[in-house]
């Protein structure tokens, strides 16, 4: 059981995907600053400074706080153009770079029959640690 764990923990993907949660943590900081610090101020000098999240109103003993909704969804809007657009960006200096061609070699008959058989072997290995 430990030798399935360690395989599968150092399975490229698993580490793969670690990488991007980190990654997609990181840039999520940066880009609720970007809004929360550099757009929403602007749009405060628009606006006229009105911040949204104070609306309410009161039934029975319950407030609904719709302005906080608003909000939230104001800041979904921006945070998702703001990554619409570095996703842009990126892609545009993405296309910039050279692509290389693959070269995909024919196998020989005799090559195809050793690859069969390697993965053969393989396939009755792993039956064989299973049992």
């Amino acid at each position: 059981m430990l030798k399935e764990f360690k395989e599968f923990a150092l399975r490229g993907n698993v580490v793969d995907l670690a990488v991007a949660v980190v990654i997609g943590s990181a840039f999520s900081a940066i880009t609720t600053s970007l809004v929360n610090d550099i757009i929403m101020p602007i749009i405060g000098i628009i606006t006229g400074g009105h911040d949204f999240s104070g609306l309410q109103f009161t039934v029975g003993s319950a407030v609904v706080k719709y302005g906080a909704f608003i909000q939230t969804v104001i800041n979904f809007f921006l945070i998702a153009a703001a990554l619409f657009i570095v996703v842009k960006v990126m892609n545009r200096l993405k296309r910039k770079q050279p692509q290389t061609e693959e070269v995909v070699e024919k196998l020989s008959v005799e090559q195809e029959l050793l690859t069969e058989i390697r993965d053969l072997l393989k396939k009755e290995e792993k039956l064989e640690d299973q049992i």
